[in-house]
């Protein structure tokens, strides 16, 4: 697989977040002239951004905005060969609670990126999806054909988010690639996914708090699923364009089994215990992912290279040097 990077300016969206601060982190590294689109806040917060070594930071041009405000986004992807837009609002228990605010940032921040892009016209256009909309598995692995299903408000704004972006490619023809990660995981990631609310309480708890303990989940480690992200933007135009791609290891775990193995590795047996409000609505729980990931080899010569195992170890380590940023066994929204 190539990882040859374009020397022109990247639109990032989402760039503070988790994948998108590493995403970005990466295309610097590659010689990649970054725009970085940030939620504003009165404070000037970057985000994760903050955490970059201070040479790569300093290298980038931060626009503060928010995904709805169309000016903006149109403004912020003026000159830039390239789209990556992974900004949105992610966490489902939040959509539970504020609906309307989750799909206007999804489905009306989506449309105001292709909107710009068809106005600007760059080279490729990365939207970001998420294993989420396929809902629980009606086969043994998920492929790119499985039904959408919209088990919660953010699962459905990521549907249609999804829609908008095929519908551009086919009526307008931005130049539009989606990939699907599932569950990525990794350093700087918010206690609001499992793998950091297991490893946090595994640290500096006498028991592990988590909801359901038998969905399955399919995890990838973040530096491979930027390596998606890369080869999606690099490959051959007629052999991606308009097409939805999984970035997804093709490993499936039981939460259970994650949060023993993570306990392993961390050296401590604990008390494993199902917290009720970590729960999602019953008909809302997604019970199997499990990616089938053969259209990503097939169309970007991409494959995971991090083990689980390995990439848990990893993690670890970054959160035990990083404890600080969390508030373990506090249930974040």
């Amino acid at each position: 697989m190539s990882q040859r990077l374009r020397t022109g300016r990247a639109l990032v969206t989402g760039a503070g977040g988790f994948i998108g601060s590493h995403l970005v982190e990466r295309l610097v590294a590659g010689g990649t002239r970054v725009r970085a689109f940030v939620r504003y806040t009165s404070r000037g917060n970057l985000g994760l951004l903050a955490q970059l070594p201070a040479e790569a930071l300093a290298s980038l041009e931060i626009v503060h905005g928010d995904l709805r405000d169309s000016s903006a986004i149109l403004k912020a992807m003026e000159d830039c060969e390239e789209v990556y837009h992974l900004g949105a609002l992610i966490a489902i228990p939040y959509s539970y609670v504020h609906p309307r605010e989750v799909v206007e940032t999804n489905v009306i921040g989506t449309l105001n990126v292709l909107e710009a892009a068809r106005r600007t016209k760059p080279r490729r256009v990365i939207v970001t999806s998420t294993s989420e909309v396929y809902g629980t598995s009606r086969s043994e692995k998920i492929s790119e054909a499985h039904p959408l299903q919209g088990q919660s408000p953010y699962s459905a704004s990521k549907i249609g988010a999804d829609k908008l972006a095929e519908s551009y490619y086919r009526a307008f023809d931005v130049p539009v690639v989606t990939v699907r990660p599932f569950n990525t995981y990794g350093p700087r990631q918010s206690a609001r996914a499992i793998i950091p609310t297991i490893i946090t309480q595994a640290l500096a708890l006498s028991t592990v708090s988590i909801g359901a303990f038998k969905p399955t989940r399919d995890f990838t480690y973040v530096t491979d699923t930027v390596a998606g992200f890369l080869a999606a933007a690099a490959a051959p135009p007629d052999r991606v364009l308009g097409r939805e791609i999984n970035l997804g290891a093709d490993d499936e775990i039981a939460v259970d089994d994650l949060a023993r193995r993570i306990m392993a590795l961390v050296g401590r047996n604990l008390e494993l215990v199902c917290d009720s409000r970590r729960l999602r609505p019953e008909k809302s729980e997604v019970e199997r992912l499990h990616s089938d990931n053969r259209l990503a080899k097939e169309l970007l010569g991409w494959s995971p290279t991090v083990s689980l195992t390995e990439g848990l170890r990893r993690t670890i380590d970054w959160i035990r040097d990083n404890l600080q940023f969390y508030r373990p066994g506090f249930y974040e929204v």
